[in-house]
């Protein structure tokens, strides 16, 4: 049995797949070490990838050689894309999953990934030695020892236990030790790590009802069906040959007053608000009792009744996230109409968890305090799949380079929203489970769904992750691209060709021929609705790879129309990196500078940011703070 691995990565969820998957691409000796091998990619709540500004870093993830992509249209019964009524910059894949095929589709993944291991066990301990370092004694990860007895030596280490970490679920008043329903927490690994100085806390999070369909009245609920065209999230998807799953509807129901009546009947129980559960939750997911408490207005709340699978009678109720006591939770939904004869699978619970404090980690995902022990995931205070996978990829990359004595690689934030939510983490940590929202990227402009593989692919192969055959995909979809704007540079248009089509359209008629790219600045002309008016147009759309013609055309167009506020942001974007280039690590001690705020001077000894644009990004320093910074390093 071999014991010394190049990377040793501790959990089979989202990151721990995609960070045991990149490792191994970039030709590290991986171990990957689980509980269940049956419960690879487990989608512990909704079996649901994407949604708004999470379908952005799946196809990150794809664009620089992850798996995620590709096994989400693999497994997809419904695929929408959200937020269409706004800008390209808002809009985000979305697809319902066969979850239990998801399982499998990664394990055929990873299992068929040369130089990855996987060994079904619980780790125990992580093993460290100590080496002088800077005059100081630093700690180094060399090791995990597991339950079964097994001892497995490792240059890198990564961390990606999601909710195992002292797992502890509620409902109602009974608590269960669990990292998920009916599987056993991990009860030692966070505090052999902890002991090191590494900070911990506690968070929360919660999972709703599983419905039987059998029990439900379909016909009381609206059918909410999803896209027709464009089920992908992979940019290679188009090159596959796998037949897509049968297409599932959603169905979407509300909550009443009667059903809040019982409720709130139930509040007395609920570990939420009998001093129970004592930890942080997720905003943004509120549980349903945290609804009728945060809304007392509102007399109804919209519930998404989403399938499971296509050979399972399993439906996810969201919208419903729960941990009252089992009676309450069925007495409640059975006042709706659809569900008066309802049946379950299992009730939904709230869980606590440990996770590390990610102020303590560099951007690369390693830990400020263990050398060579990476963090990705929820025990980073994040929440969700997408989240952790995009972390897994990254701490994934990053130990393997750590392997070699290479550069870690961090992506900036006008790169891509992975780069946001690493910043994010690292220089401003959590107070609450953190999620991607498009708000938090200041750069959304440039860091669209449809561009990512513009983006990341070359970054993805310069890592060794993406294969050539990816990247030569990418490219000859660039050029095609930059051929259609150049038509449009040069194609001309003559007033009678378009001017019944304008009028149409309720747009300015033409009182001269002009450049086809003037036109589709307009907001009511596209490429689609040009195409039966020019000939010319039309034959060189028809000369477009099929397969992706929608695709290279909605980039193209997009370019072309927001060229502008494109360029704009790229500009803020330069101005930013001048301050990324001003490293300021060691230079200063802060505690020392009374011409700083004294909030500031706080949060930079506390932080200790490497770079000035680094140092603006963190809640309490003020621009005059950096001012200051800025005038006493001779700027």
């Amino acid at each position: 049995m071999q014991q010394h691995f190049d990377v040793i990565v501790i959990g089979a969820g989202h990151a721990g797949c995609e960070a045991a998957h990149a490792a191994a691409r970039i030709g590290a000796q991986t171990l990957l070490i689980t509980m269940d091998m049956n419960k690879i990619a487990q989608m512990s709540c909704n079996p649901a990838v994407g949604g708004i500004a999470k379908g952005q870093i799946v196809r990150e993830i794809d664009a620089m050689g992850g798996a995620m992509g590709r096994v989400t249209d693999a497994c997809t019964l419904q695929f929408r894309m959200l937020n269409r009524s706004k800008g390209p910059a808002m809009w985000s894949p979305r697809a319902q999953c066969d979850r239990g095929k998801f399982i499998w589709a990664w394990r055929e993944v990873l299992e068929n990934t040369p130089n990855l291991h996987i060994w079904q066990d619980q780790v125990r301990h992580l093993l460290t030695e100590t080496s002088p370092l800077g005059g100081r004694e630093v700690a180094i990860a060399t090791g995990v020892e597991t339950y079964l007895g097994m001892t497995f030596y490792a240059k890198s280490i990564i961390l990606t236990a999601g909710t195992f970490l002292n797992g502890l679920m509620h409902i109602g008043r009974v608590k269960l030790p669990g990292g998920r329903c009916a599987e056993p927490p991990s009860l030692e690994l966070a505090e052999s790590i902890a002991q090191h100085g590494i900070r911990v806390a506690r968070m929360k999070t919660g999972t709703p009802v599983r419905i039987d369909a059998r029990s439900v009245d379909f016909s009381l609920m609206t059918e909410q069906p999803g896209d027709t065209e464009g089920r992908r999230f992979s940019f290679m998807s188009c090159k596959g040959a796998t037949a897509p799953l049968q297409d599932m509807k959603c169905f979407i129901t509300y909550t009443n007053e009667a059903v809040h009546e019982r409720l709130r009947e139930g509040l007395p129980d609920s570990p939420l608000y009998n001093g129970q559960i004592q930890s942080i939750g997720p905003r943004y997911c509120p549980s349903i009792e945290t609804k009728l408490m945060t809304f007392p207005d509102k007399d109804q709340h919209q519930l998404f009744l989403e399938p499971e699978g296509t050979t399972t009678n399993e439906y996810y109720l969201n919208g419903f996230s729960s941990s009252l006591p089992i009676d309450v939770q069925i007495e409640a939904l059975k006042r709706i109409p659809a569900f008066r004869n309802l049946e379950i699978f299992r009730p939904g619970y709230a869980i606590e968890y440990d996770f590390f404090d990610p102020t303590q980690l560099h951007h690369s995902l390693e830990s400020r305090v263990i050398s060579g022990l990476y963090l990705a995931g929820q025990v980073n205070g994040t929440t969700g799949y997408e989240e952790a996978a995009g972390q897994g990829l990254l701490a994934g990359i990053n130990a393997a380079r750590h392997c070699t004595g290479q550069e870690p690689l961090v992506l900036k934030r006008d790169e891509a929203y992975i780069g946001v939510l690493i910043d994010d983490l690292v220089c401003k940590g959590v107070d609450e489970p953190y999620r991607m929202f498009t708000s938090r990227a200041e750069y959304r402009i440039l860091l669209r769904q449809d561009n990512a593989d513009a983006r990341l692919t070359k970054i993805g192969y310069d890592m060794g992750v993406a294969t050539t055959e990816r990247l030569q995909h990418y490219e000859k979809k660039a050029e095609a691209v930059r051929a259609i704007i150049e038509f449009a540079e040069n194609e001309s248009v003559k007033m009678s060709e378009v001017n019944g089509l304008l009028e149409q359209l309720g747009t300015a008629p033409l009182t001269r021929g002009c450049k086809l790219i003037e036109l589709l600045g307009r907001p009511q002309l596209t490429f689609e609705n040009l195409t039966p008016t020019l000939p010319r147009l039309a034959a060189f759309m028809d000369a477009i790879e099929a397969s992706r013609r929608a695709e290279i055309i909605e980039e193209a167009e997009i370019e072309i129309k927001y060229k502008g506020y494109i360029m704009r942001e790229v500009e803020q974007a330069e101005k930013m990196h001048r301050l990324e280039d001003i490293r300021i690590r060691g230079r200063f001690d802060y505690s020392t500078l009374q011409s700083i705020s004294t909030e500031g001077r706080q949060k930079l000894v506390k932080h200790d940011p490497e770079t000035l644009a680094q140092a603006s990004r963190i809640p309490g320093v003020s621009p005059s703070d950096i001012n200051v910074l800025l005038v006493l390093l001779g700027r």
